[in-house]
């Protein structure tokens, strides 16, 4: 089941979802000082192209750097990301087929709002 839900996540959103945090990772590499979020961008285009089957977790080790990154992000980018999940799990939500995509959508959020310090792992 989890194979058919990310082939349809993929052809739906998820190519462009992960095209667009992809871009936003190499944007983030190119200048110096946003490297950390230009990892994390990559992080969650890999996570966006394929979701079902996988969660974040947070990650034991992270600290106050994290902490304070994550509130930049926020300010910057994070806000209008995590709006932009809302209104696609929204229109996802529509149709009886797109519920679960659209709950996937959902399951961004949270990454897209403070990706510092998170992990992407495998559901047993």
């Amino acid at each position: 089941m989890r194979l058919v839900l990310n082939l349809i996540w993929f052809v739906l959103s998820g190519f462009w979802l992960a095209v667009g945090y992809a871009i936003a990772g190499i944007i983030c590499c190119v200048l110096i000082i946003t490297i950390p979020w230009g990892l994390a961008s990559f992080r969650i285009a890999n996570y966006a192209l394929w979701p079902f089957g996988r969660t974040v977790v947070d990650r034991p080790d992270a600290g106050a750097a994290s902490l304070i990154g994550n509130i930049i992000w926020i300010v910057v980018a994070g806000i209008w990301l995590a709006i932009g999940h809302v209104v696609t799990g929204i229109a996802l939500c529509v149709t009886i087929i797109g519920i679960p995509l659209g709950i996937a959508n959902f399951k961004l959020i949270p990454v897209s709002l403070m990706p510092l310090g998170k992990v992407i792992v495998d559901v047993p």
